[in-house]
């Protein structure tokens, strides 16, 4: 019973999170989509891993999106520029969550129910978290 505006398994809503991904997608880097979205008390690092992780896992929804719906999406970067452009409407993730409705439950976090545990079959690989960049000196 999840309302169709919020993001699954994931702070805040579907509009917030794609509103970050815009930002960078629009940035001339990370950095400065970094230092324009947080400017709150935190360190640049921790500002690009925020961003990261939202970039992550939206990309990764739209390349699934784009292999689910061949017939709407063909030809589509995994990008939210590109997908506005083709389903003519912003935000794009909530009309996206009703197209693939019946994928729901395979596709994964912010638009679909998957928990991150799950993984498609074969022998199970657990690596050591990426390290963000070395502090200066």
């Amino acid at each position: 019973m999840l309302p169709d505006h919020l993001a699954a398994r994931f702070p805040g809503t579907l509009a917030d999170i794609e509103q970050v991904v815009a930002s960078v997608e629009r940035a001339p880097s990370f950095e400065a989509a970094a230092n324009a979205l947080r400017q709150d008390d935190i360190t640049l690092a921790s500002a690009l891993r925020w961003v990261r992780r939202r970039v992550r896992l939206v990309h990764t929804v739209l390349t699934i999106v784009v292999s689910l719906l061949p017939d709407l999406c063909l030809g589509c970067s995994p990008t939210v520029q590109v997908f506005r452009t083709r389903l003519a409407c912003e935000p794009v993730l909530v009309p996206l969550r009703h197209l693939a409705s019946v994928h729901l439950q395979a596709l994964p976090r912010p638009l679909g129910f998957r928990s991150p545990g799950e993984r498609g079959g074969g022998r199970k690989c657990h690596f050591q978290q990426r390290m963000g960049p070395d502090p200066p000196a």
